[in-house]
């Protein structure tokens, strides 16, 4: 940011105008942001594969876009009594005014104890439907004693999958914002500075929310609220790092000058190249999602981009216009003083940097043998969760799925839908009833012009599972001409897609990190070593993520997308510290004419920053665990161990480490030791405390928060 903006931010009447624009402007976006769209049949589903083509040629049938609701009744431990059987069929009759068309007559299983009723919903039914069609199954009084009744199926995971998710937005707010004033208030131990930021960070919160469905707009798919807790904790976790680097920077300078507006003015000019670095390769990595073949992944990507775009404009504009509107004594107890000790060269930090700068091939030695001891942690990790694993507390949608499968083939609640053309339909049937894991062939339905014809075919094996998938894959590799969907084919496309984006999305994040790292650091070596860190860094993370999930929270595999949106999130975020440590190192090396020199004072004088933020945006990210969804429990855990890891061990040893070892040969080929020769005011500035420091990271601020 040029001197001109950090000026016109930082004058009095600059700073009041930046404030009553952000309130008119948050203002409109509320009234004017749109409602959600409505949900199409195929959200979710990857464009052109065979499963979202059977969904659009649903409406060709009589039978239309609809799906099935399946009851189940299990008397666990006797055969159905006379009065079980009345009581299923008394149900079935009040059943039927909760169906689109006739309710079949109970399926009743071979071990004669437990049956099955069929309610057909309409595909884009409400989940009011699900919920009014439980009230009429557990009916109070309706049952003999001993017989239970449960709904299961693809509408009633629909509906406990929202149910998990009602109130989330409160909640994941509540929640964040909580955590965020805690370690703010730990940080800067005053009961008055901590308001300024969260306040800020939560209206470029709120504002998000709000751009949301114009993202669901331009992309072409609703945000859920998976999408909108992922971009909240994104706005709070970096929104809060860009905030500690411009109150730390802004700190220091009122140490050095008595006019805060001044104070102001340079902790941005000097704060604003290193955030706006920082920011603007999460906004790029996050749009590498564009590349994704799942439009979730491209929503996801969208709205998490202009989520860390408003944290920006809010951190370096909005922030800076807030606190330099208040005086010095919002910094109470602890308020800064003219003249006060430089905090880079003291405290915890800079012994660690001394510490390190002594024995840096030990250190670096012993921090590779702990990360690959924890990257150990990827041999026992398994990538696929099945339909009943996706959520941490008890659903009614998984229980009676589980008591479906003790009696009936698992798959029978989810089918497969086979479309053929209907003069292939008897050999479709006979291909399909012969192959593993088939468990019954419906009989098929014609289409309205009498051109296609519709197979239902119930597999052994539940939606979700590796022998649903194989069969699946069986039947596709049977009808080469036909299309095969329904809900088994659908997880099975999804995981297949996510595996298709991993392997295009993976590779664009890293050159995008690199390019930015060389462009920034004008360097070849250090980029590279850097992206190396970030690879290795990523390994143990999962590797110890999966250790926690399978063995404290008992979760048995990571879901298919967690991997992609970790290894983004991490990445992207990651990369913030490795720039403000690495700009500022280079800054003085250059001002003092030795890498060493420089690497050391930038961990001093860093490390507390860095720090701060990481632990803030590890348990930012942990917040995601408050709902109880499996997918967002693991990406908040391998976040939070990654970032933790990040900033403890990688960012504040290994990095350092590895450029004292290599001396000038780390920014190769740029020369930066060099600079000092030809500017002697550089020295001159570093001599009276390293003031001038583009990466705005002064300052310990978990040790020096006046």
């Amino acid at each position: 940011m040029g001197t001109r903006v950090a000026a016109a931010v930082t004058s009095r009447l600059g700073a009041v105008l930046i404030l009553l624009v952000t309130v008119g402007l948050t203002a409109l976006v509320f009234l004017t942001s749109p409602a959600q769209p409505d949900a199409e049949p195929g959200d979710g589903l990857p464009a052109g594969k065979q499963s979202t083509r059977v969904t659009e040629l649903a409406d060709r049938f009589a039978s239309g876009r609809t799906d099935v609701a399946v009851v189940v009744y299990e008397r666990r431990d006797a055969p159905l009594t006379d009065a079980d059987r009345a009581a299923v069929e008394q149900a079935r009759v009040a059943l039927a005014g909760t169906a689109t068309g006739q309710v079949p007559p109970a399926a009743i299983a071979e071990d004669g104890r437990a049956a099955l009723v069929a309610v057909t919903l309409a595909g884009d039914a409400p989940s009011s439907e699900v919920d009014r069609l439980r009230e009429v199954v557990h009916a109070g009084g309706a049952l003999p004693e001993g017989l239970s009744a449960q709904v299961t199926g693809g509408p009633a995971f629909g509906r406990d999958i929202s149910a998990a998710f009602d109130g989330a937005d409160v909640t994941l707010l509540i929640a964040t914002a909580s955590v965020v004033a805690v370690l703010l208030l730990i940080t800067y131990r005053s009961p008055l500075l901590w308001i300024v930021p969260l306040v800020v960070i939560g209206a470029g919160d709120q504002v998000v929310a709000k751009l949301l469905p114009w993202v669901a707009k331009l992309v072409g798919e609703r945000t859920d609220a998976s999408v909108s807790g992922i971009v909240s904790v994104l706005v709070f976790g970096a929104g809060t790092d860009y905030a500690l680097l411009l109150i730390s920077r802004y700190r220091e300078e009122l140490r050095h000058t008595p006019h805060r507006r001044e104070a102001m003015a340079v902790a941005v000019r000097n704060a604003a190249p290193a955030v706006v670095a920082s920011a603007g390769t999460v906004i790029l990595a996050l749009l590498t999602l564009l590349a994704a073949v799942l439009t979730a992944n491209r929503t996801l990507g969208v709205a998490a981009a202009i989520g860390v775009g408003v944290a920006l404009l809010f951190g370096l504009v909005v922030l800076p216009a807030a606190l330099v509107s208040l005086p010095r004594g919002i910094f109470w107890p602890f308020v800064p003083r003219l003249g006060g000790d430089d905090p880079t060269t003291k405290g915890v930090w800079s012994r660690v940097a001394h510490a390190v700068g002594r024995h840096p091939a030990r250190v670096l030695a012993g921090a590779a043998v702990a990360l690959a001891v924890l990257a150990t942690g990827l041999l026992g990790t398994s990538i696929g969760l099945a339909q009943t694993e996706q959520f941490r507390t008890e659903v009614e949608s998984v229980t009676a799925q589980e008591a479906l499968a003790r009696h009936f083939p698992a798959g029978s609640s989810q089918p497969v839908t086979v479309i053929v053309a209907a003069g292939a339909t008897d050999q479709a049937v006979a291909a399909v009833q012969g192959l593993a894991g088939v468990a019954a062939v419906a009989k098929p339905e014609r289409s309205d012009d009498g051109t296609l014809a519709k197979l239902r075919v119930d597999l052994r094996e539940a939606s979700g599972t590796a022998a649903a998938d194989d069969a699946v894959r069986r039947i596709r590799a049977a009808l080469p001409g036909a299309l095969v969907g329904g809900a088994p084919a659908g997880d099975l496309d999804k995981r297949d897609a996510y595996a298709r984006d991993n392997a295009v999305v993976v590779p664009l994040v890293l050159l995008v990190v690199l390019l930015v790292l060389v462009l920034l650091l004008r360097s070849v070596v250090a980029p590279l070593l850097l992206l190396l860190t970030v690879i290795v860094s990523f390994a143990a993370s999962v590797g110890a993520a999966g250790l926690v999930l399978r063995h404290v929270l008992g979760i048995p595999a990571l879901d298919a997308g967690v991997p992609l949106l970790s290894f983004l999130f991490l990445v992207a975020l990651g990369v913030d510290y490795n720039i403000f440590l690495v700009t500022r190192a280079r800054e003085e090396a250059a001002a003092r004419g030795d890498t060493r020199a420089g690497m050391i004072r930038a961990l001093g004088a860093t490390g507390g920053v860095i720090t701060s933020a990481g632990i803030l945006l590890a348990a930012v990210f942990t917040v995601l665990g408050v709902l109880p969804v499996i997918v967002l429990t693991q990406i908040g855990v391998i976040v939070g161990i990654g970032v933790v890891l990040d900033t403890l061990v990688v960012r504040t040893v290994v990095v350092p480490a590895i450029a004292l070892l290599l001396g000038e040969r780390f920014w190769w080929p740029a020369r930066p030791a060099a600079a000092s020769a030809s500017a002697p005011e550089a020295r001159h500035v570093a001599e009276e405390g390293g003031r001038h420091v583009a990466s705005g990271a002064s300052g310990v601020p978990g040790r020096h928060a006046g």
